[in-house]
């Protein structure tokens, strides 16, 4: 399921759940962003729950209810969308915007260099010079500059 299928208050309700865990429709409208009536978070609520992505438990009279959507798979759903929309299916051109768009600090530079470094290590082809590695190295070489991984 996307997140294409939520509207922008059955996105709220579901941040709430993911951020505090199962609540009752109390605990839900009190940490919504923007003020409902309880009639309202609880229609919200059994709308996600027709659409899979909210279940609950009975806890006296009042029902707790828990995301059965994880976060992390709405994060991957949602991004994914959005490189087929607007780059194309391509997360590299995807990446080069927010790099370029953002103005990364230098930290998140850093960052964002030791996690694709992690990554190629234990990919499959971590060791096999691309064509695009030979033409950086190339590059480098012309400046005078040394490679990255200290080879000469």
């Amino acid at each position: 399921m996307t997140l294409d299928a939520f509207g922008s208050r059955e996105l709220d309700v579901l941040r709430v759940l993911w951020q505090r865990g199962p609540s009752t429709v109390a605990e839900v409208r009190e940490a919504l962003p923007a003020p409902l009536a309880y009639t309202t978070v609880l229609t919200v609520l059994r709308n996600l729950e027709a659409k899979d992505a909210v279940g609950h438990e009975e806890e006296g009279k009042a029902h707790r209810y828990f995301a059965r959507l994880a976060h992390a798979e709405a994060q991957r759903s949602a991004v994914g969308s959005m490189v087929e929309r607007l780059f194309d299916g391509k997360f590299e051109s995807l990446m080069t915007h927010l790099v370029d768009a953002r103005g990364l600090s230098d930290d998140e530079l850093r960052h964002l260099h030791a996690l694709l470094g992690e990554r190629l290590e234990g990919s499959p082809d971590a060791d096999v010079d691309t064509d695009d590695d030979a033409k950086r190295d190339a590059a480098a070489d012309t400046k005078g500059e040394a490679r990255q991984d200290g080879a000469p």
